[in-house]
């Protein structure tokens, strides 16, 4: 195997390792490292949880002296401020490493290439890029919080065959099997936040937890413009337990807020007349609070709005062997949506799996491009949806998936900047 084959082979490793971490660390970045000697990896590791050691340093403690004068394979620029935990490169630097290869570019601003000038000022060597595409695709999520202050949004919903997330009278319990709906918990499980709409919220009488629970505890959020949701709802309820966030419009009456704030629940009301741009202003809200990962579970019509905005990120549909029928019957994604099928939103290199009778899919969108003389904000060139050009490796990470092997911890109350 040739030098260069190595090095692609150590860093595949390293970014396996770091998807463990999926859900435990945000809003940190998912983080793998791997140190190697000649053609042997001597130590490996990877950010298992928020606040606790970087995955440089799991690695090193796994290498002990076998770390001096090899090369550290790792995911993400080492840190070099201090924040939860001091900084990476000085251990780096202690530790002998002579050779440091870096698949992405930290641009948390306390970071942003200091990290890889003070390797190099050590007389480290340092070289940057490898598997930098996977790399950015697998945090993606983080890199859209620190550069645009705004979650990224996996939008999920199970169907029917003909495309009716329920009948035309509203019934939609169950949809898709057991399979499916213990996908949709491994899902909650690491999120930060799920949402629905009001009229989901009624007529599902959802929890909306994860069971059993996963790395992380999800706040509930429901769009509730008028504050309109019953005090004997199951989120109300239960909202002393599992945090529920109304968010309301300037329209809700007082009482009603006050209704719900008293029941336990938190009433966030956007300034926005419009609503849609009230829901842009409520995925700004949720950046502001360092929320990674927010799960869409619908209606209809939010899910349209989101797409129409251009704000969808992730798919996650299960469809069911089953016809509903019906034209009144809610479909998946309702909104404006797009005037030609040219424009129709592309998943890139899509998963696809069998869940008992179910089919589920799972992808992520395309970037939106702004279509010349389109006033949809989500169209995008039918030539880019045709093609991709994806290194092979890529395939092998999957994000859809939840590892396994992945830590459970009590998720941060409160969300802090990466350290």
């Amino acid at each position: 195997m040739s030098v260069i084959d190595w090095d692609r082979c150590c860093m595949a490793r390293a970014l396996e390792l770091a998807l463990r971490g999926q859900g435990a660390v945000e809003p940190n970045p998912l983080v793998g490292c791997a140190i190697a000697q000649g053609k042997q990896i001597v130590g490996e590791g990877w950010h298992t949880r928020f606040g606790g050691p970087h995955a440089e340093i799991e690695a090193l403690a796994a290498a002990g002296s076998a770390a001096t004068g090899a090369t550290l394979f790792v995911t993400l620029e080492p840190c070099c401020h201090h924040g939860k935990t001091p900084p990476c490169s000085q251990a780096l630097i202690r530790a002998g490493v002579r050779r440091v290869v870096v698949a992405l570019q930290d641009p948390f601003p306390q970071v942003a290439g200091h990290g890889i000038a003070e390797l190099r000022q050590a007389g480290i060597r340092v070289e940057v890029g490898l598997l930098e595409q996977e790399a950015r695709q697998l945090n993606a999520p983080y890199l859209k919080l620190i550069r645009r202050g705004r979650p990224w949004i996996l939008a999920k919903w199970a169907m029917t065959l003909d495309g009716k997330l329920a009948t035309r009278t509203g019934s939609s319990q169950w949809i898709s099997g057991e399979a499916s709906r213990a996908r949709v918990h491994q899902l909650r499980g690491r999120v930060d936040a799920i949402l629905v709409g009001r009229r989901t919220a009624e007529l599902d009488d959802p929890l909306l937890t994860a069971r059993p629970p996963g790395p992380r505890v999800a706040t509930r959020i429901v769009v509730d413009s008028q504050a309109r949701l019953a005090s004997h709802s199951r989120l109300v309820q239960t909202a002393r337990d599992v945090p529920v966030l109304l968010a309301v419009g300037p329209e809700a009456s007082a009482a009603d807020c006050r209704r719900l704030a008293d029941a336990g629940c938190e009433v966030w009301t956007g300034a926005a007349r419009d609503a849609h741009e009230r829901l842009l202003q409520l995925l700004d809200e949720l950046g502001r609070r360092r929320m990674t990962n927010v799960l869409v579970e619908g209606g209809g019509r939010l899910l349209g709005s989101l797409f129409d905005a251009g704000q969808i990120d992730e798919v996650h549909a299960f469809i069911a062997p089953k016809l509903a029928g019906g034209q009144a019957a809610a479909t998946a994604v309702g909104g404006q949506g797009v005037e030609q099928m040219s424009q129709a939103r592309w998943l890139t290199t899509p998963t696809v799996e069998r869940l008992d009778d179910d089919v589920y899919v799972c992808g992520r969108l395309r970037p939106a491009v702004q279509h010349e003389g389109s006033g949809l904000q989500n169209s995008i060139l039918a030539e880019q949806g045709r093609s991709t050009s994806r290194d092979s490796l890529s395939a092998k990470i999957e994000f859809c998936k939840p590892d396994p092997r992945a830590q459970t911890v009590t998720s941060p109350t409160k969300q802090e900047e990466e350290g």
